[in-house]
């Protein structure tokens, strides 16, 4: 039985762990092919690791890239190299999907924040997403089967303290989803999920004012309730839990698959209902 995403091409950025790497699990459980991207040497090694798991736990060919989606020059040559390992040497190269998933916090209050933490989170989080569609639009389907996804954040419309700075970069994420959304139209579907809490170190390691002021929306949020059986996450209030990686994989894998086509232009909540949008 052919999988939904056989042979289909997947560029996903900042996927050697969290988000990422079980956005790849998820795409290459379904037959996609994937170029795992990362920026810093240290993670050389987990995303090799993950390239031969993915191979061999789903025939796929998966191959990592080492890539800065911050500078000037990183999607450009991300979307080189990933076309010179994936060519068949004709002219058919396509890239089917692109998560947008790689991005930086550099939270502050407001008298602290600085020129160079403005600069250096809107070049990861704004300018890399948009260099690399760039690179890409070249490559996407011309009959609409592309699917683009964005990785925002609730932090984009719920106004938390420290975050004048990656409060703005996702919301102004969530706007570029608008405007490629018609741009692309014939070629891909172009949406944005926005996760809330997720298990792993980057929530933990937010400041004491920030874990303070988010505690109220993490308590009314419905899915954060603790079941049962749920890891405890020392970094969130008592009785409640983080999102799991896979949770989040699974709605922008449900975003990439073909019965998501009538789909453009959404952000699609994939926050256990800490913001309902409408």
């Amino acid at each position: 039985m052919s999988r939904p995403l056989e042979g289909k091409l997947a560029i996903i950025t900042g996927s050697s762990r969290g988000i990422g790497a079980a956005i790849a699990e998820n795409l290459a459980f379904k037959g996609s092919n994937i170029a795992l991207n990362y920026t810093s040497p240290s993670s050389t090694e987990i995303a090799k690791d993950l390239a031969a798991k993915l191979t061999s736990a789903h025939g796929i060919k998966a191959i990592p890239f080492q890539a800065d989606i911050g500078t000037p020059e990183g999607p450009a040559n991300l979307v080189r190299e990933v076309k010179s390992a994936f060519s068949s040497g004709d002219d058919n190269f396509q890239i089917d999907i692109i998560i947008n998933n790689a991005g930086v916090a550099q939270n502050a209050l407001l008298p602290d924040v600085t020129i160079t933490q403005f600069e250096a989170t809107y070049r990861v989080n704004v300018l890399g997403p948009l260099l690399l569609v760039q690179a890409a639009q070249p490559y996407l389907p011309k009959d609409r089967s592309g699917r683009i996804v964005n990785i925002s954040s609730v932090s984009s419309s719920t106004g938390f303290v420290t975050q004048s700075v990656y409060g703005g970069t996702k919301a102004a994420l969530e706007a570029m989803t608008r405007t490629w959304s018609r741009e692309l139209a014939q070629n891909a579907t172009v949406n944005a999920v926005n996760p809330g809490p997720v298990e792993g170190p980057m929530y933990a390691s937010n400041a004491d004012v920030f874990l303070e002021g988010i505690e109220g929306w993490i308590k009314h949020t419905p899915l954060m309730k603790a079941q049962e059986g749920d890891v405890k996450d020392e970094s969130l209030p008592e009785g409640t839990r983080a999102a799991r990686t896979e949770e989040v994989a699974g709605v922008v894998g449900m975003l990439c698959g073909k019965e998501a086509g009538w789909i453009t232009g959404q952000v699609v909540c994939a926050n256990g209902g800490m913001v309902m949008l409408h």
